[in-house]
Parts: C-alpha cells; structure tokens; sequence
C-alpha cells in the first residue's frame, strides 16, 4: 500500500512533486513493481486524481474516505480502514516521500518479515551510532566515561520509509482501542540514511534531487 494524501501543510501536492523527472508517487509504484514480491500493490488516496495514475500505472487503487485524508486523521485510522476491507496476511507500506529507499530495500525488508514468524510489526530504522541524548540524559552513553563512537549501541530513528504489519494483529489492537501500530511482536530493520530521508519540505526535495545520482536503484 502507498499512502498519497493530495493537501500536504509543508510542502503542496508533495506526493505529485518531481524527482528525476518521475512524480514521487509514480516513483514508489515502480519501485513496488520492480521488487517484484508483492502480491498486489495499492494506492491509498482521497483523491480520484490517484486513480487516474493508479490505472495508469496498473495498480489498484483504494479510494480513502475523506475524513481519513485531514489533517485530524491518524495513520492507524487510515491503516486499520484499508485493512478491514482488503483481506491479506500482512500489509506492507511504502512512502512515496522516502524516494531514496531502493529496491533492493524493498526486497530485503520483504524477506525478513516473511522470515520472523515471531513479527507482527516490522519498521525501517536508521541506525544513528553516535552519543544520543534525550531530554537531557544520556540514551546509548553515559556521563561518567567517554566511549569511542564505534563502540556505542546505535539509536533506532524510526524512518517509517517502508513498514510491515500482520493483519490480525493490527485489527484486533485497533478494536480493542489499543495502539494498533506498535502491537504485537516489534521488530526493526536498518537501512541507510539516504533511504531514512523523507520528504516533508522544499529543502528536503532539493537534497534528494541532489543525491539521487549516487543512488541508481531507487
């Protein structure tokens, strides 16, 4: 599933804006095909404009109702109404606005939840092995020696480029009014920084467009 919400605050129409000549979106449905490992792909909109790029594209399309696509909306509404009208064993979800995730990405991060039985949700993570700090104190270090960088536990920075979730799982934590996102069995998946970076702003775009060069299969 490809979420694509048409308002955005930050950066207008983002989910239709170009990188390399290729709207993100269109980029991510690609991407999706070219992994080759889905049994369908989908694109989750509002917006009947998706549609059109949907078919365009041959995938399918999931009309969003519209009070899911407000600024109000969370993701696990959005999440929990697409699973209870598409029956799967596990819903993968790709970010168009995480435009250097590449498909190899796609293809490992697949691989390891079709492999960990014991995962009901699977997050891409950045891996961030400097001193972390939060509110003050020290998260992977500590004030009373310094300790080289190389030799810290990394910080898992949630990039949610690509996530993964077991159907029943998901569905039975959101009826039960629990947090649907994080339920069950959690697991975390490194990818690299250029793959963490997700557009929200203009600068964001900008950077991607000048990396993407040196990252050809994306």
């Amino acid at each position: 599933m490809i979420p694509a919400r048409m308002g955005s605050q930050r950066l207008a129409k983002k989910n239709l804006r170009e990188l390399g000549g290729i709207p993100l979106v269109v980029r991510a449905i690609r991407k999706c095909q070219a992994a080759g490992c889905f049994d369908e792909i989908w694109l989750n909109s509002e917006h009947l404009d998706f549609a059109d790029i949907a078919e365009a594209e041959g995938v399918f399309f999931h009309h969003r109702p519209a009070e899911l696509a407000n600024d109000r909306a969370t993701s696990e509404e959005f999440v929990a109404e697409f699973l209870e009208q598409h029956r799967c064993e596990a819903l993968f979800q790709v970010h168009s606005i995480a435009p250097l995730l590449t498909v190899e990405d796609v293809k490992r991060f697949v691989a390891q939840m079709e492999n960990s039985p014991e995962l009901d949700c699977l997050m891409s993570s950045e891996e961030v092995q400097i001193e972390c700090a939060y509110q003050g104190r020290p998260v992977n270090f500590t004030f009373d020696e310094k300790t080289n960088s190389q030799d810290l536990d990394p910080v898992q920075r949630v990039s949610w480029s690509i996530t993964a979730w077991r159907r029943d799982a998901y569905l039975k934590a959101f009826k039960a009014g629990q947090c649907a996102t994080y339920s069950g069995g959690v697991g975390f998946f490194p990818i690299s920084r250029l793959a963490a970076h997700v557009i929200k702003t203009e600068a964001d775009l900008e950077f991607a467009a000048a990396v993407l060069p040196l990252v050809p299969d994306c």
